[in-house]
């Protein structure tokens, strides 16, 4: 049957929301095609709200590699604010594309990208919406497969009722591959239903299929096995890595939006994955093996993307994007193609040691110097070395000396509270930190107008990391050291003001640290927060510590697990994890290695990068089936034009 617009009934809302342009679509490279005329169609979301989702990178590279298959089609939807959703409840309006406001009911697959788990609560909001059964065990033939997909989709377990399938790792080929399976189904008149064509996906050992597998539990709480229920089916489901970045070269016309947005540039991935071997950090490890973008294909992308979009910024974009083997290469010859131009460049938060000042001049060469970003992590380099961070202090110090008399007048420094072994002195520590970037900055620059901005994000420990078996520090630890720390760093009467202080209290990182390493028995938990008022939970304005804690004693009450059990609880290593199933191709044995390392009584062992040593076997490669792929590949960027 054709599937109409529904814009009609749309339209008469607009007046009555804020924000009303985020429903309207119509953006420069958006892409409506004619329903009929494909096979296979896709709702991508997003949840979040439009001025969040439409910049993600994730999902505008697979709206555009679908979309250019003439068989599929691909519109995009996203998380409507609270009043749209009253307003749409009111007069029955369903969830909807931004493209062709068409129905996301009616589409073949929803596939949703979480970036944080924190989104998990707007994925219900849209399902309900939809029309579509919030329960995978109650939809029919007629319903959307729903499919997750993100860094959340290494634990997808919170989720495991309400999505028929999750995708671990890059997307660009599996899309396409889950594409052809659907419309190989449907050519052969959808034999067996939604449960024959998921069963074909879960075949392929890259899909995994949550009702495919069977949960059992110990009598104190912990899992006894995840095992498969059905024939056919993987005991283990592999991640996808894409191996060659140049042969996938986008987006090739970004979107552009018509309302602000929280990024408006055009991002180039420069390279993907990082082999840092940050103990903390989810994901470098399940990015990995590093692939470099080469120095030609980021020019031909670059001048492509400013062509098509029109934007003046562009971010070099990866995990480290200062670790490209020829970083140096890329921002000169970038830099050089648009002196003189309004275009001009930048890049994410710089490590400390790969920071130099030629990098920082060709990022600036057109004027526009903004403040610099490092992320030490730790407060002392005793925790760098625990999260194997290895950046000293002294460091820091040469080069931030080095920025500050080169004409810097703005650093932020980015550190973590709660990290394992953490102490109140090594939060603390971070105020005298400060205060000596301070000092130094007014000693090589001669001047008092430094400023240094301290922000600080709570430590929630993540799957498929080495720290995925650590306790996370409760709210009020947490709360009670960033106290000490501000007011540390207020009563300084010399430097004080001239550092800047930004933090998130410990509440939200709890029901985050709920949400990434919880089990199928917390879905029951997100579901009662989802009835009870609850959306948008990453923003600090909605989210409701309360209403969590509520849900999850009022849902576990008759477990024998609890929110601290969850979140404050220190695993051991023969202990299922929930993700055990879920194969991100690091070996078990290795992460568990480096977990002590990191608390070793006598002081953290630090790892170095394997992009320049030896491999210390971590298991990606030879598991997956892949390598590292690193130049210099001795290519030149040339002019756009001889001058």
């Amino acid at each position: 049957m054709p599937v109409e617009s529904v814009f009609e009934r749309l339209e008469p809302l607009l007046p009555m929301v804020q924000k009303p342009i985020q429903y309207v679509g119509g953006e420069l490279n958006s892409t409506v095609k004619d329903w009929d005329s494909t096979t296979v169609r896709w709702a991508l979301m997003y949840p979040d709200a439009y001025e969040v989702g439409l910049p993600n990178q994730g999902v505008q590279i697979l709206y555009e590699i679908l979309n250019e298959r003439d068989w599929i089609l691909a519109e995009r939807t996203y998380a409507v604010l609270a009043d749209m959703e009253k307003a749409m409840r009111a007069e029955g309006v369903p969830q909807f594309t931004v493209d062709g406001h068409r129905p996301v009911g009616a589409f073949d697959l929803l596939g949703v990208s979480f970036a944080t788990e924190l989104g998990y609560t707007n994925l219900l909001t849209a399902l309900d919406l939809a029309g579509i059964p919030l329960h995978a065990v109650d939809r029919e033939d007629s319903h959307p497969i729903v499919i997750a997909g993100g860094h959340s989709a290494f634990n997808p377990e919170p989720i495991a009722d309400f999505i028929d399938a999750a995708v671990l790792g890059d997307g660009e080929e599996v899309v396409l591959a889950i594409s052809e399976v659907v419309r190989e189904w449907k050519a052969e008149g959808s034999p067996g239903g939604r449960v024959e064509v998921l069963a074909r996906l879960a075949a392929s050992g890259g899909v995994y299929v949550p009702s495919f597998y069977d949960v059992r539990y110990l009598p104190d709480g912990r899992i006894e096995a995840v095992v498969p229920n059905r024939p056919g089916v993987p005991t283990r489901v592999r991640k996808h890595t894409l191996m060659d970045l140049d042969d996938w070269p986008y987006p090739r016309k970004p979107l552009v939006p018509l309302a602000e947005t929280v990024h408006e540039r055009y991002s180039v991935e420069i390279f993907r994955g990082c082999t840092r071997g940050c103990r903390f950090c989810q994901a470098g490890m399940i990015t990995r093996p590093v692939r470099e973008r080469s120095i030609t294909r980021i020019g031909d992308m670059v001048e492509a993307g400013i062509r098509e979009s029109g934007f003046t910024e562009v971010g070099l974009l990866s995990l480290s994007s200062a670790d490209h083997s020829e970083i140096a290469e890329v921002t000169k010859g970038l830099a050089d193609r648009y002196e003189g131009s309004n275009v001009s460049l930048s890049l994410p938060s710089t490590r400390v040691d790969a920071f130099n000042i030629d990098l920082a001049n060709e990022l600036s060469r057109n004027g526009r110097r903004s403040g610099l970003t490092f992320a030490p992590e730790g407060g002392t380099d005793r925790m760098r070395r625990v999260i194997n961070k290895m950046v000293s202090e002294d460091d820091l110090i040469r080069t931030v000396a080095t920025a500050y008399s080169n004409g810097w007048r703005q650093v932020k420094l980015y550190f973590m509270c709660g990290l394992p072994t953490e102490t109140d002195d090594d939060v603390v520590a971070i105020a005298d930190l400060a205060r000596r970037v301070i000092a130094t900055g007014r000693e090589v620059s001669g001047r008092r107008d430094i400023r240094c901005t301290v922000s600080i994000g709570g430590f929630v420990p993540k799957p498929h990391t080495p720290f995925q078996w650590a306790a996370q520090l409760d709210h009020e630890t947490t709360d009670e050291r960033l106290r000490k720390l501000r007011d540390a760093i207020r009563r300084d009467p010399q430097y004080g003001k001239a550092i800047g202080f930004r933090y998130h209290d410990g509440k939200p990182g709890i029901i985050e640290g709920l949400l990434s390493r919880g089990d199928r028995r917390v879905g029951a938990v997100i579901e009662a927060v989802w009835r009870d008022g609850g959306r948008f939970d990453g923003w600090s304005e909605h989210f409701s510590f309360e209403r969590w804690c509520t849900a999850t004693e009022r849902v576990l009450a008759d477990t024998p697990v609890d929110l601290d059990w969850y979140t404050v609880r220190e695993r051991e290593y023969d202990e299922v994890l929930p993700w055990e199933h879920l194969d991100s191709g690091l070996d078990k044995g290795w992460l568990w290695e480096d977990w002590q390392d990191a608390t070793d009584a006598d002081g953290a062992v630090e790892v170095d990068d394997c992009r320049w040593t030896p491999c210390y076997d971590c298991g990606v490669c030879p598991e997956m089936g892949t390598d590292i792929q690193v130049g210099p590949t001795g290519r030149a960027l040339l002019p756009l034009s001889v001058v």
